[in-house]
């Protein structure tokens, strides 16, 4: 391990910035918070985060990790102790300069904090709980910010950090014990799932900050009620470094969104950045794997479906070539044609090519009269993929032909060129915060 000393900031800053790009955040804040006059930043619940908000702005946060030291030697982790990385270290001082100045810069919207493991969790925990406190107390920062908990830190400091972070996450890393066993030795499934518990209890207790000691105040003595991790909890998951099917991976999730009201679940496609892991032989790009599982989270969180609808024991993975609602479609034809003039609003959202949006415009529209297909567009429904699954007052777009071979081709080629993009990786690229300075 090569430790660097006397490094100038800008040079933490390239190496920490890389470090952390395995980290997911790419979800909004849910939290709505102005400042006072004295402060800077707001946090925003129409979307803060790294890649593109509920409303489509595309934002952006300084995504760092606090260091890239670390004790543990996970072997999916390219700062694990036995790699030889350069290595640094942040101070909090250091963290709060860069966040004030890239903010005023208008270069992010806030901050997302991870971190390696120095000496020790509470350590580490204790450095990271000094940062938020000086960006909340010191600088008065008021924008979003989310902070990864380090699983093995003691409840007192995981306490103090809930009230002045929006989002906490701890990851899972692997979805299973023994997965965690063999590839990440030093970490424990229980470790894992503490802060996970303390965090759901925390927000759902409604506990008070009643401690000068971690508050937030404002220099005006004004300022805003601080809530424990207002913005909820999330989690990641890594995927493809197992023998995970996809049941199990979507059953894990919906344990997480169940039992702990998780706001988001996020899945790492494994990249085998030590070259020692055997991954298990698939035909399935890991690209797209990911895509596939982040499909039937969203029908999960907004669509009414459950795990076990969309896969079974002998149907344990999803499809390659059809996305997840196309696929359950296509394997419960008995279920259509819908008639959009009379079906209710579930049964609307569970036809392809209709989403929440344009199910709730249907919904409102028909009040007012027969609607036709070229309304239907208008609203926001994919035809190309709708028009299969629908009739609207007993007419159909084109002849329906309910036959799985048939509509598996059709819909199969109506996504070909998402699924090569994905596959052949020419989709987006997560920008780092010195590509954000190039474009200024």
């Amino acid at each position: 391990m090569e430790i660097t000393k006397n490094l100038d900031i800008s040079e933490k800053l390239r190496i920490l910035t890389d470090a952390a790009k395995y980290d997911v955040a790419c979800t909004s804040s849910g939290v709505d918070r102005r400042n006072s006059k004295s402060g800077m930043g707001n946090a925003e619940s129409c979307g803060i985060c790294h890649t593109f908000a509920s409303d489509g702005r595309c934002v952006s946060l300084l995504k760092i990790l606090f260091t890239n030291e670390c004790i543990y030697d996970c072997k999916y982790c390219i700062n694990r102790a036995s790699n030889d990385v350069k290595r640094t270290t942040f101070t909090p001082d250091e963290v709060c300069t860069l966040t004030m100045e890239f903010y005023r810069r208008n270069y992010i919207e806030g901050l997302f904090l991870s971190s390696g493991i120095i000496k020790s969790p509470d350590y580490t925990m204790s450095l990271l709980y000094e940062t938020l406190y000086k960006l909340r107390n010191v600088y008065n920062f008021y924008g979003y910010i989310h902070i990864k908990a380090i699983p093995g830190a003691s409840p007192e400091i995981i306490e103090k950090i809930g009230f002045l972070a929006d989002r906490m996450s701890c990851n899972l890393e692997l979805p299973t014990r023994e997965g965690l066993k063999a590839l990440a030795p030093n970490k424990h499934h229980k470790n894992i799932l503490m802060p996970i518990k303390q965090i759901q209890a925390g927000m759902n207790s409604k506990i008070e900050d009643k401690s000068a000691s971690y508050k937030i105040i404002p220099k005006n003595g004004k300022g805003f009620d601080s809530k424990f991790v207002p913005a909820g909890q999330s989690t990641q998951m890594i995927i493809g470094a197992s023998k995970e099917t996809d049941l199990h991976l979507m059953a894990v999730t919906e344990y997480m969104y169940k039992q702990f009201q998780m706001k988001r679940v996020f899945y790492s496609a494994f990249v085998d950045v030590n070259h020692n892991i055997d991954v298990p032989a698939t035909n399935f790009n890991p690209l797209l794997r990911e895509h596939r599982l982040y499909q039937a989270d969203w029908l999960l969180r907004y669509y009414g479906f459950s795990v076990n609808e969309l896969l079974t024991k002998k149907h344990p993975n999803f499809n390659a070539v059809l996305d997840p609602k196309c696929d359950w479609a296509i394997r419960h034809l008995e279920l259509f044609p819908v008639d959009i003039m009379w079906a209710d609003y579930y049964t609307i959202l569970r036809v392809p090519g209709i989403g929440v949006k344009s199910a709730k415009r249907i919904m409102s529209a028909r009040k007012h009269g027969v609607l036709n297909y070229e309304a239907l567009k208008k609203m926001g429904v994919v035809l190309k993929r709708a028009k299969y699954f629908i009739t609207i007052a007993g007419k159909t777009m084109e002849k329906i032909h309910l036959n799985q071979d048939y509509l598996s081709r059709a819909l199969a080629q109506v996504d070909s060129r998402q699924v090569y993009e994905i596959e052949n990786d020419t989709t987006y690229k997560q920008m780092t915060i010195m590509d954000l300075a190039v474009k200024q």
